[in-house]
């Protein structure tokens, strides 16, 4: 089976594909589209070409493990894609993946020099899909999905 994994943004939403195989995520062109619709359009291209059985959706679950205004705007975007595609959508935790990406990506580029900024990366929603990566990889790990 094949999973989306979304890092929902008001602006920007990271996506990361994988399957139940191999177990391993892998960030996706992001939905940077300027538009609701069209990020949603970017988001059916991909559940098409890539085939996809589930959506994983990252949740944004307070530090002391509450649910927060942000969790009750990502409800209302997991409600959106129930309706529009007719597909499961899991919720994982989400805490400190994006976090994470920026870290990443920050130790790449000092090691490796890539000549983008942390700007560049942010517009173009490469911290959100490997954002997205992450909460993908966390849910394979969590519940046994690979072949590893």
């Amino acid at each position: 089976m094949n999973f989306l994994a979304i890092d929902y943004g008001e602006r920007r939403i990271g996506l990361a594909h994988g399957d139940s195989e191999i177990g391993i995520a892998m960030p996706v062109p992001a939905a940077v589209e300027p538009d609701f619709e069209g990020r949603l359009a970017h988001i059916a291209a991909e559940i098409k070409a890539r085939r996809i059985g589930t959506l994983v959706v990252g949740y944004p679950v307070n530090m002391d493990g509450s649910v927060g205004f942000k969790a009750r705007e990502v409800d209302a975007f997991i409600a959106q894609l129930e309706a529009r595609f007719a597909l499961p959508v899991v919720r994982t935790d989400e805490t400190l993946t994006s976090y994470a990406a920026e870290a990443g990506m920050s130790a790449k580029r000092k090691g490796g020099r890539d000549g983008r900024s942390r700007r560049k990366h942010r517009a173009t929603g490469e911290i959100d899909s490997r954002a997205a990566a992450i909460i993908l990889q966390d849910y394979f790990n969590a519940n046994g999905i690979g072949g590893f």
